[in-house]
């Protein structure tokens, strides 16, 4: 048994599985799921969290690259987030990269009996990952060692270019932070992450690439691709670090109200007209009285209400009160003028 480490893989997989390469390509994906890892638990970093990304298949270009990466950066602009920078760099393609793993090696041969065991069993396997270990003495060894983007082939640098002069034309600033290797070996070319500088520390909150062997290697067709993905865990506390609290948004946006039995039908067709024009409507279902429903409407947290009886439709017109502030504005018994008021708007969009 294992337990999921992240979320790209399967994505690939249900690409290929559910035949979406017969869609017009680009095919864009995003999932949100629980993962886990094994190493030790740090700050951030919990055996178990959830995570969502964002995964973008059947581009090769460069503009699809800097796409990716500007997405999560207008999610965090939304959000509020301060202070956050974007790197990245290339680690070539797998005949540049089978290159310069073998000038890594060399400058690491001397250096082996200082290695980590973990770095000691890269070695062989995956030198490249050396570059990103988190231990102080595989840090300080690979200060000098050769750094792979200074050895990408031409085809790489080309794209590398591109993804630069896209990220420019967006006006999105970056740093090349030729440490960044990523720590999932389908990755190619493009790796970026995004750092969050706060007061006490610098966090990794988001983390991507491109991996355009993935999808052949996973049994489909030649398909490129690049994603994202960032850890919910992480992000919220980001937001609790950097003092930001995220509005609630009310789950119900008017509670409608009813005295005797001809307004409790008015409030149920009521209810269902203004649900079909997009409003979260609620209306009482347990013959309460009007105390008791407008109890329960601030229990919902309905940003309005109102309320019918026997004079509103002999009337036609019944007040809508904001919850808030208890102001009322009078309207007729319409679910298009109640959207208005809700909605401040000369209509209702839904």
């Amino acid at each position: 048994i294992t337990l999921r480490p992240e979320g790209t893989a399967g994505a690939a997989r249900s690409f290929i599985e559910h035949g979406l390469f017969n869609n017009p390509l680009p095919v864009k994906l995003y999932y949100l799921l629980s993962c886990y890892r094994y190493e030790k638990p740090q700050a951030g970093r919990y055996r178990e969290f959830r995570q969502f990304g964002v995964e973008y298949f059947g581009s090769p270009e460069p503009t699809a690259d800097a796409e990716v990466m500007a997405l999560p950066l207008l999610l965090y602009e939304r959000l509020g987030l301060k202070g956050l920078t974007l790197n990245i760099n290339s680690i070539g393609c797998p005949e540049c990269r089978k290159a310069y793993n073998d000038k890594l090696r060399e400058y690491l041969k001397e250096h082996y009996d200082e290695l980590c065991d973990t770095c000691k069993n890269r070695y062989e396997k995956n030198p490249m990952r050396i570059i990103d270990c988190k231990s102080p003495v595989c840090k300080e060894i690979v200060k000098n060692a050769p750094f792979l983007v200074d050895h990408i082939c031409d085809d790489c640098r080309e794209h590398f270019e591109g993804v630069k002069a896209a990220l420019t034309a967006m006006g999105i600033s970056y740093e090349i932070d030729p440490y960044i290797v990523r720590g999932l070996d389908y990755y190619t070319r493009t790796v970026f992450e995004i750092i969050a500088k706060n007061k006490n520390s610098n966090n990794t909150i988001c983390g991507g690439g491109r991996y355009d062997g993935l999808v052949e290697e996973l049994g489909g067709g030649n398909v490129p691709a690049c994603g994202y993905a960032l850890g919910m865990e992480r992000l919220l506390l980001t937001l609790e670090e950097q003092g930001i609290t995220l509005p609630v948004e009310k789950d119900t946006e008017i509670f409608v109200g009813a005295m005797g039995q001809e307004a409790v039908l008015a409030a149920q067709g009521l209810t269902y007209a203004l649900r079909k024009l997009g409003v979260r409507a609620e209306c009482d279902h347990m013959a309460k009285s009007v105390k008791a429903q407008m109890k329960y409407a601030n229990k919902l947290g309905a940003a309005y209400s109102l309320v019918l009886g026997g004079d509103e439709l002999a009337s036609g017109e019944v007040q809508v009160k904001n919850m808030q502030d208890g102001m009322a504005q009078a309207c007729k018994i319409d679910a298009d003028a109640i959207c208005r008021i809700i909605r401040q708007e000369d209509k209702c969009n839904g």
